[in-house]
């Protein structure tokens, strides 16, 4: 059902759709789960929140719900709540790869780079072709000043997929913090022409050294 959602215009029509299916099969996971993610992609977040833990009431292993909670407080900016969902999370399944890379992109913005940077690598020990664990990898090292470490992720994710727009710009940054460049240029560019809003700042940096 969810699959059937191609423009915010269809949200109010698969929502009383599968509004109606809960209200027919109020115990079934999958239904709630379902109503949860379109919520979401309709901004209305309370509403996700209240299917995703009616998900768990039914089915306390539901560890997809605790993920998504936890990734709505994350976009809320509560990343106390957003670490605590991710943790029961894995406390369901440990072997979310999933759940350990939100902990590391939640441990980064709150600036515990060791931690981010642990919980990243666990990660990708679970699922090592997760370029967004790659990247936010990267970005940790970046943090703690691991540059040579920060460059070797960077290039591990670019290399499983170059056209990915967070990738080329941490490619860059971890470029330019190992002095290349040119380089760094070249991969801040290509960022730039798959989408990434390359920070102008960081562009005049590059230019001032080459």
């Amino acid at each position: 059902m969810v699959e059937n959602v191609q423009t915010t215009e269809d949200l109010p029509k698969v929502i009383a759709e599968l509004e109606k299916k809960c209200e027919e099969l109020p115990d079934n996971v999958i239904a709630h789960h379902h109503l949860a993610v379109v919520y979401r992609m309709a901004g209305r977040t309370k509403d996700a929140l209240r299917e995703l833990e009616k998900c768990l009431e039914i089915d306390p292993h539901a560890f997809q719900a605790q993920v998504n909670i936890g990734a709505i407080h994350f976009e809320n900016g509560d990343f106390d709540k957003a670490l605590e969902a991710n943790e029961l999370a894995l406390k369901i399944f440990p072997e979310s790869a999933e759940a350990h890379a939100n902990l590391g992109m939640i441990w980064w913005q709150k600036g515990d780079a060791e931690r981010s940077i642990a919980s990243y690598k666990e990660a990708l020990r679970l699922d090592s072709k997760m370029v967004t664990a790659w990247a936010g990898l990267t970005s940790a090292h970046i943090m703690a000043g691991n540059f040579s470490d920060a460059l070797d992720a960077a290039k591990q994710g670019v290399k499983l997929d170059p056209d990915f727009p967070m990738g080329q710009n941490n490619l860059a940054v971890a470029l330019y913090y190992n002095k290349n460049f040119a380089e760094a240029k070249s991969a801040a560019e290509r960022a730039k022409e798959l989408g990434f809003p390359v920070d102008p700042r960081f562009l005049e940096a590059i230019n001032k050294e080459l």
